[in-house]
């Protein structure tokens, strides 16, 4: 007959496993005894028209219906968009040297970009001129700038 494989630290080893496997139900066990959660009608919170948060549900006769389609994502297109007339404006900046300004155009008092490819002829800051407009790539620019 062949001797046992089990040893003395064996057994003790797997008492001591079994051991801590049984603390953990019992601790599992206790704090399932002790937890103050109930049921989820108590854990829930609501909040009320101004933002505050309540215990109790808001009332169903204030609610406001909403209509998705006049909700408005980002900022609106501007529809009184000038055509591509001829405007009239004041240079307000210009750099020669980097070759760009700003002109503010003297009916809608707006700043429009302008640069020295733009210009028909050469100008400098406080110059009377008229422009026209066209999207760039960052927004309006003038173009075909003419002093008056």
């Amino acid at each position: 007959m062949a001797k046992s494989q089990e040893t003395f630290s064996k057994k003790e080893k797997e008492k001591k496993r079994l051991k801590k496997r049984q603390d953990k139900l019992v601790k599992k066990e206790e704090r399932k005894a002790d937890s103050v959660g109930g049921s989820l009608e108590s854990m829930m919170a609501y909040v009320d028209e101004y933002g505050n948060i309540s215990d109790t549900p808001p009332d169903p006769t204030k609610k406001k219906k909403i209509i998705a389609s006049n909700i408005e994502i980002g900022v609106p297109k501007r529809e009184d968009e000038p055509e591509a007339a001829a405007r009239q404006g004041k240079i307000s900046y210009w750099n020669d040297s980097k070759g760009y300004g700003f002109i503010k155009d003297l009916v809608t008092q707006e700043n429009v970009f302008v640069h020295v490819n733009g210009t028909l002829e050469t100008v400098k800051e406080g110059d009377t001129v008229t422009f026209e407009v066209e999207r760039g790539q960052k927004g309006m620019n003038a173009v075909r700038v003419k002093k008056v």
